[in-house]
């Protein structure tokens, strides 16, 4: 069973097209959801891909253009339908805060649930830790401000080698000490290494989410080298002066990112509805980049 998967809802652009939904991606780890953008259709991705509304608690906001949004007052109305109860957390900056909840007040006034907010700015931040996991932010450079996410798992414990375990007589109460890397004292006095009674951890996984951007070379450095990074290639390198014009890049430059970070993986996404092929976009960036993907609504990528 996954422990990390990233789940493409919607990975096109603005203009409306029957080939790709506006963004949208859910990253599950553990069974806790978290959704990164909610353009339209969001809530009827959630469903075909088996996604459960109840495990959904925050939801990351990139920037306040529509097709990043417009799918919002939807889901949340739905979830109230469903009579979901506790709350959920909507990360954005102030203005998002501002217009949303007007939104909220009038078309979904009377919610079982609490909704909130929690206020970012366009920096360099932790903005979320949970027991799991870290999400911090990296400005980026579009027409209005914008964030990227970077999702990262804490150091997992190592595993135990119960056979280890019983035949040094390792009382349980030490189970958790020496699975963090306390040795272990026996009773003799004899100091035996936690390494002896474990094996070596799980990986912590990593995922990065560069939406809508200019292309920033320095941004690499900042994302580091995380399992996939995905990073938006609204254009092709034929159309390099619309990227610039727009604020977003192409392909090849999501590639040299991906490339200058480190990262093991590229997924590429939120195309233009220029474009009839997709991957012509894989193609384009495997000249810089080899672990190419392109987004595709219902595409699930298990880290593990």
């Amino acid at each position: 069973m996954s422990t990390f998967s990233i789940n493409i809802l919607g990975c096109g652009s603005a203009r409306p097209s029957l080939r790709h939904t506006p963004s949208c991606t859910v990253v599950n780890v553990r069974e806790k959801l978290y959704m990164i953008d909610c353009g339209e259709g969001a809530q009827l991705g959630m469903q075909r891909k088996g996604l459960k509304f109840t495990r959904l608690n925050h939801i990351f906001l990139t920037h306040l253009h529509g097709d990043h949004v417009f799918g919002l007052p939807g889901l949340i109305g739905t979830m109230g339908l469903m009579g979901r109860e506790g709350h959920v957390t909507i990360h954005t900056f102030a203005e998002g805060e501002r217009v949303l909840r007007g939104i909220f007040d009038y078309f979904c006034n009377d919610m079982p649930y609490d909704i909130r907010f929690n206020i970012i700015k366009p920096e360099e931040a932790v903005i979320y830790e949970d027991d799991i996991m870290t999400v911090r932010t990296i400005p980026l450079r579009h027409r209005v401000p914008c964030v990227g996410y970077v999702f990262e798992e804490k150091p997992k414990a190592r595993h135990l080698d119960r056979a280890a375990a019983e035949f040094h007589g390792l009382p349980l109460s030490m189970y958790a000490a020496v699975k963090s890397g306390q040795p272990y004292v026996k009773p003799d006095g004899r100091i035996i290494s936690s390494e002896l009674f474990t094996r070596p951890a799980t990986p912590s996984y990593s995922y990065a989410h560069i939406g809508d951007t200019a292309y920033m070379p320095d941004i690499a450095a900042k994302i580091g080298g995380v399992d996939i990074l995905y990073h938006e290639s609204t254009y092709l390198k034929a159309n390099r002066a619309d990227a610039r014009k727009r604020g977003h890049s192409t392909a090849e430059e999501a590639a040299k990112v991906a490339r200058d970070a480190g990262a093991r993986q590229l997924l590429l996404g939120h195309y233009s509805s220029r474009y009839k092929d997709d991957t012509l976009f894989e193609e384009e960036a495997r000249e810089i980049f080899p672990n190419v993907q392109a987004a595709y609504e219902g595409l699930t990528l298990h880290l593990d």
